[in-house]
């Protein structure tokens, strides 16, 4: 039988991150100036990322070799275990395998840090002092000024005004590691007081958060912009996870036959699966699934299309399922999952069929979450209960696979959200054709 947990020593941390641009089938459409409409060149985006970043972004190398620097941070906490979930199988009567990669257990509560460690080093080797980001439920504002506190940068983060409200200590943790945070809209910004100016009561969205980030750092000098997700070199930093569960898996004598991760960006769900794209395209049964909410469904109901990344259009135009760059989701408590667009390399992968992808509604989520909780005793954040959710729905099909999903954070700080679904106050929402179909009419025209 398969060991319960999987563990590597700290000297298999992976060594180089893995680009899977190099083993495409087909090209990565380029990201479009929004001015010129031409492909983006590395000057473009020099007023707000490092030259190390850019270059990174842009790179077809198929390895990418990681600072020692940044290795030695990394083994704050990994590697991390590839854990058998034995006693969910039990409980689901199922005969497939169900592992879990647990990505929790950094002192974030989450896998963002393994790419918040990388770019903040990378700025800071270019003398940046202080970086602006957005973030959604907080696991990556989180990760980013503990990243910030060990470098000695500055940090400010714009959060989504659902989540701060929702989380408040998500904020405590940015608070402790010196970050500081603001409600997103705010009025620190010209994209900020514009969208509270027409909509004063919205909730606001990862898309409105991005807006006033890139412009904080575009106004200030010694300042650069940061993403937790959908940029090319986020996705490349996020690769270190499923390099580690391949091995993993080589040492439990396992073959993953299905891979599912939930998806926002696509940070966490990218890290897992794109090291196993080469696999894929020797193996086509192997499942790969990207889990979204029903709330936001991005794959499963946007449209492939050029679209800003954020919703004041100060972003190149990128290439993703979208359901428009207007489009503001209802306030669930996955709040890393609201996000209009998609990581562009997701997005291709997911046209070209090599991901599957689907949608739930909180509530079985939830659901998902408790049995999860009340077998296996970690608490999920509800972001990851999204993967969760179709890992066990996955199992119920008793055909003997081997099932592996990214356990992407904790649910420490998401106690309300429990409290709200256990009391039956948890409302599921699934958003309108209409209303998707409103926003899709403000996509840019691409010639």
């Amino acid at each position: 039988m398969p060991p319960e947990y999987v563990h590597l020593p700290q000297d298999e941390i992976p060594s180089a991150w893995y680009n899977v641009l190099a083993d495409l089938p087909e090209p990565l459409p380029p990201p479009l100036h929004p001015g010129t409409g031409k492909p983006l060149t590395p000057d473009d985006l020099a007023p707000i990322f490092p030259r190390a970043l850019i270059e990174q972004e842009m790179s077809g190398d198929r390895w990418v070799a990681i600072p020692s620097e940044v290795r030695e941070l990394y083994k704050i906490w990994r590697p991390t275990p590839l854990v058998r979930a034995v006693r969910l199988e039990k409980a689901l009567k199922t005969n497939c395998r169900i592992y879990f990669k647990n990505e929790s257990l950094s002192p974030s509560g989450s896998h963002k840090l393994n790419t918040s460690l990388a770019q903040v080093y990378y700025n800071k080797k270019e003398g940046v002092a202080r970086l602006a980001t957005e973030t959604g439920a907080g696991q990556w504002g989180s990760s980013l000024a503990f990243a910030c506190k060990v470098f000695g940068l500055q940090c400010t983060v714009y959060m989504v005004k659902s989540s701060y409200h929702q989380k408040p200590y998500r904020r405590s943790l940015m608070h402790i590691w010196g970050g500081e945070v603001f409600p997103s809209p705010s009025d620190r910004t010209q994209s900020g007081r514009a969208i509270l100016a027409e909509h004063p009561d919205t909730p606001g969205s990862l898309g409105i958060a991005i807006s006033e980030a890139v412009e904080d750092a575009a106004m200030h000098a010694d300042t650069k912009y940061t993403l937790g997700s959908v940029l090319n070199h986020v996705l490349l930093h996020q690769t270190v996870i499923g390099l580690e569960t391949k091995r993993q898996l080589q040492l439990a004598g396992e073959t993953a036959d299905v891979l599912i991760g939930c998806v926002g960006g696509g940070s966490n769900f990218g890290g897992l699966c794109l090291p196993f794209i080469p696999d894929k395209l020797k193996r086509p049964e192997l499942e790969i699934i990207a889990v979204e909410p029903s709330a936001c469904p991005s794959l499963t109901k946007g449209v492939y299309a050029y679209d800003f990344g954020d919703t004041a259009k100060l972003t190149p135009l990128v290439k993703m399922y979208t359901l428009g760059h207007s489009f503001v989701p209802p306030g669930i408590h996955a709040g890393g999952l609201r996000y209009h667009g998609t990581a562009p390399i997701i997005a291709h992968l997911t046209k070209l069929g090599l991901i599957r992808a689907e949608a739930y509604p909180q509530n079985s989520v939830f659901e998902a979450a408790l049995q999860f909780a009340s077998t296996e005793g970690f608490v999920p954040a509800p972001e990851t209960s999204h993967a969760i959710r179709s890992a066990i729905d996955r199992a119920k099909r008793n055909d003997g696979k081997c099932i592996v999903m990214c356990y992407s954070g904790h649910g420490h700080f998401d106690m309300s959200a429990y409290d709200a679904y256990l009391s039956g106050k948890l409302e599921d929402y699934e958003h309108p054709d209409a209303a998707i179909d409103e926003a899709l009419r403000h996509l840019p025209v691409v010639r």
